[in-house]
């Protein structure tokens, strides 16, 4: 059968946080038996947006990554806690709002830290992925809806064909190896996950420093080519989508009418190798 799943495109989140205040909306005051007490006015943020800044000034960029509970189809928290927590026929997760009462040890049963205790209610708390609007007819979130980028989209396919659909287009979940299997998948996740090596050349001619436009620049690890670019109008060169903390990578540049020069770059989290004279 159809099951409901997320899709946030990680490139086109703004941070305008819209989708967290919808939420807030939908949430704070509003009871819904069966599916949600109250939302806390303060300290909950049942879509959470993470930020992330790579690089260093002035080369640099930030990404955006709107979080919540990923309904997960091998819920840790069901397995803590099954006579509280279950999993619907189609796909969402739902901690019972009277039955959970006073049970705070499912909070730490959450290993992306998405489900939050309610302290004036004595109860945890998790974002219901808006399954009582979805249940009257809606066919989208609040998230969904209040979203002007298009950065998040709530579809609802069975299982064979999302996973098609995950497969042609590239999209991950957060933290594979838990296994959770979740049901928020992300675009272009790269934006917050992985890391980049940058760089600027330069030539002095008469005198005068210029960028150099057009030169060959390789990046090779243990003396195997991984990728190889050019470097722009303004001398600038970027690899991304590195793993974080690889280690030791080896940049050679070439450039007509100019000798060849390396530089050696050890990768923790993205850098930006600032500018490089070449003769």
């Amino acid at each position: 059968m159809s099951k409901w799943n997320m899709i946030i495109d990680v490139a086109e989140c703004t941070n305008c946080n819209l989708c967290t205040l919808a939420t807030m909306d939908e949430y704070v005051d509003n009871d819904w038996p069966g599916y949600s007490a109250p939302m806390p006015k303060h300290g909950h943020k049942w879509i959470d947006i993470k930020q992330k800044e790579r690089g260093q000034t002035p080369f640099m960029d930030i990404a955006y990554m709107p979080t919540m509970c990923n309904h997960c189809d091998d819920a840790p928290c069901i397995k803590a806690a099954p006579d509280v927590i279950s999993k619907r026929d189609d796909g969402i997760v739902i901690i019972d709002p009277v039955k959970s009462k006073g049970r705070k040890e499912i909070v730490d049963s959450c290993p992306y830290g998405h489900i939050w205790w309610n302290e004036e209610l004595n109860i945890p708390q998790a974002w219901t992925f808006d399954a009582h609007l979805l249940d009257t007819g809606w066919d989208k979130t609040r998230g969904h809806q209040s979203c002007p980028t298009g950065a998040m989209k709530t579809i609802k396919l069975d299982d064979a064909a999302m996973a098609k659909l995950a497969q042609d287009e590239g999209l991950e979940v957060l933290e594979p190896g838990l296994g959770t299997k979740p049901r928020i998948w992300y675009r272009n996740l790269w934006r917050y996950t992985t890391a980049f090596i940058g760089g600027s050349v330069s030539a002095e001619a008469g005198g005068i420093v210029d960028c150099v436009e057009g030169a060959t620049v390789i990046l090779s690890k243990n003396g195997n080519k991984l990728a190889e670019t050019a470097t722009d109008i303004y001398g600038d060169f970027k690899f991304d989508k590195l793993a974080e903390g690889s280690g030791a990578y080896t940049i050679e540049i070439t450039a007509d009418g100019h000798d060849a020069k390396s530089v050696n770059a050890e990768l923790g989290e993205s850098i930006f190798l600032g500018e490089i004279r070449i003769n």
